[in-house]
């Protein structure tokens, strides 16, 4: 039997997209976090390089060369230690949340924890697997509930806020006590000056049981298009998932997998494409001000998380009547009814046509 889905959220933009197009300069596109600037020369390179005329099937562990890039740059960008054994590409990131209650064998009686403000496939994830989902950013709010896994997400999408230390680890050190595993989804981690991973020593106790990481490498190096994240963490979850991903042909193309290591090796690009960004949400945010918005948390990530104190949607359509297309507040659940998220993943000169349009 089909588990019962939401509607795909963005579809209902239909109408407020055409009205963003038939702006006379065209439409400026804020409502999805998708990439416009070019891919590194180094990871192109890789990915067209030796791994391209490979014609055999890849491993669903990746190269040894790619874990042992990839537990690296952990060390070297957010100060944690994995064993390269630890560590396993994935499809992107999303196919990993979205199937991860799945794999981890959780169904009917299980809930899974999602933030009160989430991205929506935390949700989706758990209806596929047939388990209940609670939206929750304190523990305290849980009651009896039997608690299978717990998704926390900082920086957040979509409010860009970042939870201290001290937040995460009575995050941790609540699911532990109830056996729950907590999963991260850490996409924006490299687009922030100082969020911490779950698996940092001050916030796991310098181990790893029950913990789970998700990177993208789609924000820090523009690979939304290459399909390229990975999971590590738990060894044996890690081990677990391994085992289920290699029944099921969960693999990531050779290619792919030699790019990824080019981008794990290279911190150039992704400081470069992190400051990129923090410059464009610097132009974005006074102008969203001027125009009548506040706009909350926004500490990192790639957006704007803004409301004028009216239903988003409304806000919406307003913004589309000046080209500038952005998302209801709704997508990411019932608290989010009268804020919109702004992505700052545009041009620059289309960041400053934004401004332009949004000067009273």
């Amino acid at each position: 039997m089909r588990a019962r889905l939401p509607d795909f959220p963005w579809d209902s933009l239909a109408e407020d997209a055409a009205l963003a197009r038939a702006h006379p300069d065209g439409i400026i596109d804020l409502s999805v976090g998708t990439p416009v600037d070019p891919v590194a020369p180094v990871v192109r390179a890789a990915l067209a390089g030796p791994a391209a005329d490979e014609s055999g099937y890849p491993t669903t562990h990746g190269p040894e060369s790619l874990r042992a890039a990839v537990a690296g740059s952990l060390v070297r960008r957010f100060g944690i230690t994995v064993d390269p054994v630890s560590v396993l590409p994935t499809i992107g990131s999303k196919e990993l949340v979205a199937w991860l209650p799945t794999l981890l064998g959780l169904g009917v009686g299980d809930t899974v924890v999602v933030p009160e403000l989430a991205y929506p496939t935390y949700e989706v994830g758990a209806r596929l697997a047939g388990a209940s989902v609670a939206r929750a950013d304190s523990t305290a709010a849980l009651g009896p509930a039997r608690v299978a896994l717990v998704w926390i997400n900082s920086p957040s999408n979509p409010t860009g806020r970042v939870l201290p230390p001290e937040h995460l680890r009575k995050v941790v050190d609540w699911a532990r006590e109830r056996g729950a595993v907590v999963a991260s989804d850490e996409c924006y981690l490299s687009l922030s000056d100082g969020a911490a991973s779950v698996l940092h020593p001050d916030v796991c106790g310098g181990s790893h049981d029950g913990l789970l990481a998700v990177h993208s490498m789609s924000k820090s190096s523009s690979l939304a298009g290459y399909r390229a994240g990975f999971v590590t963490g738990d060894p044996a979850l890690v081990a677990a998932l391994l085992e289920v991903r290699k029944h099921a042909g969960m693999i990531v193309p050779r290619p792919v997998q030699a790019a990824m290591t080019a981008a794990a090796s290279d911190d150039g690009h992704v400081s470069a494409q992190a400051a990129v960004y923090a410059r464009r949400r610097a132009t974005l945010r006074p102008a969203l001000e001027k125009a009548g918005l506040r706009v909350d948390h926004s500490e990192a990530g790639l957006y704007l998380w803004a409301t004028a104190g009216r239903p988003s949607r409304t806000t919406v359509r307003e913004l589309a009547g000046h080209g500038v297309l952005v998302a209801p507040g709704e997508f990411y659940g019932p608290a989010g009814a009268q804020h919109v998220r702004v992505a700052v993943t545009a041009s620059d000169e289309r960041i400053d046509a934004a401004v332009a349009r949004l000067s009273p």
